[in-house]
């Protein structure tokens, strides 16, 4: 994985202002693999495609990869089955399909890189032959503000199976750039386009800024002859030897972790001695193996005041190993109750005292929080994810009330962990961990003794909007 610091260095050294553009192509540049497998994965898994259209629709797809078919032809054929949808439900289940499938393939790499144009007040766009419904979620979860795109009739709110002329491949999607230049005032010269399709040589051509990105064979030819800078990610995609063996290291190294810890709680009379010894020792053992770093902001908050309630925005299941490296002793999580059935987190959670809850009954999940709070009053800190579940994307979910009240009933403060890019090391519903640096900022303690049940409201409020900030930065 090629550092983020090098990838953006040439753009935080150029020209800044909105007359440069960054254009970025969809599959393969901004996320890994193809966004419409997803779209027909969901269809199938649905029950809305049947296994003739399924067949009909991979004929086309090679057909086209075989240049029998041209791409009007192709897309004209694999939307014909779209006749009478909704386009109102359809974007809401594209937006599911981002969250669920296509959010964890995003290209961290790729994200650091749109950042950077952001950052300098460029005018960025996605610019592909797919369509709105599968580039606008992850637009918008980038801060991307503009969409050109091929695009599909609707009538009266449902397609009609057509689609609009001319398409955005090619030669449209060069034209599709000008028009936009025009309007917008960019110069092309001075613009980046980012793709790893030779079929984009026309829009390569006519920036002053060609980027190949993850390129095709043949495109990455065209780029040595031309001298175009090929950008590739191994970030996504098919994890390595190397990654899979890290993260099976990582996990076991719970073992020896509590092997040394067993004999310092036979030493020292206290379970909880063993505990610490396990918490110290798998976050720094099993992070060095995990290969991931972190660069914390603020570590000093950390030990600030304890007791305290830390909480953290939950975007990874490498969260708590990460917490464990920061925290290091004295405190106990809060967890859903589905860990419990882990064969090896359930086990060691349980050991260290780890709170479990129902986050699908109300009742119990509040009745559950009693012995965190007599944590809290016997000296330990409680760690948890005001969330309640991981987030797809960076940007954090709806904060629920628990980690509020319990700090509000113990009278201890609130400090909020963030964690910038968790997600790079390990995505919502991946399982190989990949080496990186997270990035952390830890907030002063924030207290909690002159809160009132009227105004709790509005202090959650005020806190997720300073997560919102932090990730913004």
């Amino acid at each position: 994985m090629r550092a983020p610091g090098d990838l953006i260095a040439e753009i935080e050294c150029g020209p800044s202002g909105p007359a440069v553009a960054a254009f970025f192509d969809l599959d393969r540049t901004l996320l890994a693999g193809f966004s419409a497998a997803a779209f027909i994965r969901d269809d199938v898994m649905a029950g809305r495609m049947g296994a003739t259209e399924l067949a009909r629709t991979l004929l086309a797809a090679v057909r086209f990869q075989l240049g029998v078919l041209g791409f009007s032809g192709f897309i004209a054929s694999t939307v014909a089955r779209l006749r009478g949808r909704s386009e109102a439900e359809f974007e809401a289940n594209a937006e599911h399909i981002f969250r669920e499938h296509l959010a964890g393939e995003v290209y961290p790499e790729s994200r650091a890189l749109v950042r950077a144009h952001l950052r300098r007040g460029h005018t960025v766009a996605v610019v592909s032959s797919a369509t709105r419904y599968q580039i606008e979620p992850l637009a918008r979860d980038f801060g991307i503000p503009h969409v050109l795109c091929t695009g599909l009739e609707v009538c009266e709110g449902r397609f009609t199976g057509g689609v609009v002329q001319p398409t955005c491949y090619g030669e449209g999607k060069a034209a599709a750039a000008r028009a936009f230049a025009s309007a917008h005032g960019v110069g092309l010269g001075e613009s980046y386009f980012y793709t790893d399709s030779e079929e984009d040589l026309p829009l390569l051509e006519i920036v002053g800024r060609p980027r190949p990105t993850n390129p095709s064979a043949r495109l990455a030819e065209i780029a040595t002859r031309r001298g175009w800078p090929v950008r590739r990610f191994r970030s996504r995609g098919t994890p390595g030897v190397l990654a899979i063996a890290r993260t099976a290291l990582a996990v076991g190294s719970l073992a020896p972790a509590f092997a040394l810890g067993v004999p310092a709680a036979i030493l020292g009379g206290s379970w909880r001695h063993a505990v610490n010894v396990v918490i110290s020792t798998w976050g720094e053992l099993g992070t060095a193996l995990a290969g991931v770093d972190l660069h914390v902001i603020g570590e000093a908050h950390l030990w600030a005041e304890r007791p305290a309630v830390f909480i953290f925005n939950h975007q990874s299941g490498i969260d708590m190993l990460l917490l464990c490296r920061l925290l290091r002793r004295d405190i106990v999580g809060v967890a859903k109750q589905e860990i419990r059935r882990n064969l090896i987190f359930g086990p060691a959670f349980a050991l260290a005292g780890v709170v479990f809850i129902d986050r699908f009954d109300r009742e119990r999940a509040v009745a559950a929080l009693a012995p965190a709070v007599e944590a809290l009053q016997q000296g330990l800190s409680i760690v948890l994810a005001p969330e309640g579940t991981r987030s797809a994307t960076p940007r954090p979910g709806r904060f629920k009330k628990g980690a509020f009240h319990l700090a509000m009933a113990a009278r201890v403060p609130i400090v909020p962990i963030v964690f910038r890019n968790a997600l790079d090391a390990l995505p919502k519903h991946a399982v190989i961990v990949r080496p990186t640096t997270v990035e952390v900022v830890v907030h002063p303690p924030i207290p909690t003794t002159n809160w009132t049940p009227a105004a709790l409201d509005d202090e959650i409020a005020a806190i997720h909007q300073l997560y919102e900030e932090t990730l913004d930065a």
